[in-house]
């Protein structure tokens, strides 16, 4: 994205804004509340079509691509996503296969082989054949996140990916995550938790006021004067005793003893 002014109808969040995400990488964009963080992530995904400026994929001016085309390069979870009523988890993870199919063309083992796949790395396999809505939080967000797997792009536009999950849920997605960075695909996230981006990111993209505060890696990037200036909180910055990486410490805040 270069050079674009982002905006809802009068409202403007971002000028001149330009993000770059470099192929096969776990990106992770960061920022306080309402920086632009989503917005972006939105542009990214030809959600949001910027009034000025350009979003490229692989050199090619994403508005010009047709929508089946643009779903089978790049999958996105956005923020908050609703199911037709009724709908099972299984048929929902299998309109992810959409972009792969044509008018004409039918459900092949290569569509019911990824619905599988994606339903046995999000661990829904077991609540296939469950309406969605009777679900809880953390379920639906991973029948959402199967669905985007199931899509099998080699770009994944993930728009807080870990709400609603428990700890436990959201380690076990961002390691998926991880591991399918590891097996090639490229990674955009905007996640809030400063220890969870300095862990799995490989490269960072700080917002603040619509603007691209810092972009660098988790150890370039994590340090005290940039979490006071953006977060605007004292922390100390050891160092991760599991991965080595930067991990924020606050220095301020009630402690019990």
């Amino acid at each position: 994205m270069t050079g674009a002014t982002l905006a809802y109808d009068a409202r403007v969040i971002a000028q001149d804004l330009s993000v770059s995400v470099r192929p096969g990488s776990f990106t992770v964009i960061l920022g306080p509340n309402a920086c632009g963080k989503s917005t972006t992530l939105r542009a990214l995904a030809n959600l949001l079509r910027p009034r000025s400026g350009q979003v490229t994929l692989d050199g090619q001016d994403i508005h010009a691509m047709g929508a089946r085309a643009l779903a089978r390069r790049l999958g996105l979870l956005p923020q908050s996503a609703s199911a037709p009523e009724g709908i099972t988890v299984a048929d929902l993870v299998a309109r992810g296969r959409y972009p792969h199919q044509s008018m004409l063309s039918r459900w092949t083992a290569a569509d019911a082989d990824a619905v599988a796949r994606a339903l046995e790395a999000t661990g829904m396999q077991d609540l296939s054949d469950r309406p969605v809505d009777e679900l809880s939080g953390g379920q639906r967000q991973r029948a959402w996140v199967a669905l985007v797997l199931a899509q099998e792009t080699g770009l994944l536009l993930l728009d807080e990916p870990t709400t609603f999950l428990d700890v436990s849920h959201q380690i076990g997605l961002l390691d998926l995550f991880a591991q399918l960075n590891d097996d090639g695909q490229t990674v955009v996230a905007v996640l809030h938790d400063i220890n969870h981006a300095a862990r799995y990111a490989s490269d960072l993209i700080i917002m603040k006021d619509g603007a691209v505060h810092s972009e660098g890696t988790p150890e370039e990037i994590i340090v005290p004067a940039m979490l006071q200036d953006v977060f605007g909180i004292e922390a100390q910055v050891i160092e991760d005793p599991v991965n080595g990486g930067p991990l924020v410490v606050p220095r301020h805040g009630h402690a019990r003893r």
